[in-house]
């Protein structure tokens, strides 16, 4: 299993659960990497939705391992696409064109449910209508407060800035607006004074 439980935290800190079958006219399957382990137990549990549902898959470092054992779900449509950032402009059609009785699932990294979750919203989706479930890697997408550049799948803390190259500490604090969790200098007051990086969670 891909799962992890992660330690409670502040209340800005996304929490996820578990897909659950839910009755609708369409439904909105959304995920990466080890989500389609999500998607599959999905089926399993109500076959009836496929012929409803519009998957979006990017599997990411699985590569085709999932891949084949979605289509044989036989879904309404299937994307397998090479990036979110190359799923956008699909996923904004969609949403564009939706009605009500949406049902909407977002499946695996934070960083992929994150985004999604953005998208869906500004669609007009309330959060607490859309399903979550985290699967595979713990990696976050991380902004820093102080050049406001994104880094994405940070798997260490502390860890450098990809785009102003300030040492940064990863903090739970989360923006959904920014679908991302915010980090901020660590050695602000003493320049040089950075404690050796430790994955997350470990």
């Amino acid at each position: 299993m891909s799962t992890f439980d992660f330690p409670p935290s502040i209340t800005s800190r996304p929490t996820y659960g578990t897909l659950e079958p839910r009755a609708g006219k369409f439904h909105l399957m959304i995920a990466d990497a080890e989500g389609a382990e999500a998607i599959l137990r999905l089926a399993e549990a109500d076959p009836s939705l496929m012929g409803k549902s519009h998957i979006m898959y990017i599997p990411g470092e699985t590569g085709d391992r999932f891949t084949a054992k979605l289509e044989a779900l036989a879904p309404k449509q299937l994307y397998v696409g090479p990036s979110y950032t190359a799923a956008v402009p699909r996923l904004r059609r969609i949403l564009q064109d939706a009605h009500m009785g949406l049902q909407v699932y977002l499946t695996g990294t934070e960083g992929l449910m994150g985004q999604a979750m953005l998208e869906a919203t500004t669609a007009g989706i309330p959060h607490t209508a859309i399903q979550t479930e985290h699967r595979g890697s713990v990696a976050r997408r991380m902004q820093c407060v102080h050049c406001k550049g994104i880094t994405e799948n940070v798997i260490t803390d502390p860890f450098k800035c990809s785009h102003c190259g300030l040492n940064l500490f990863v903090r739970d604090h989360y923006s959904r607006r920014l679908a991302a969790f915010q980090a901020v200098c660590i050695d602000a007051e003493d320049p040089g004074n950075v404690p050796p990086s430790v994955e997350l969670y470990t």
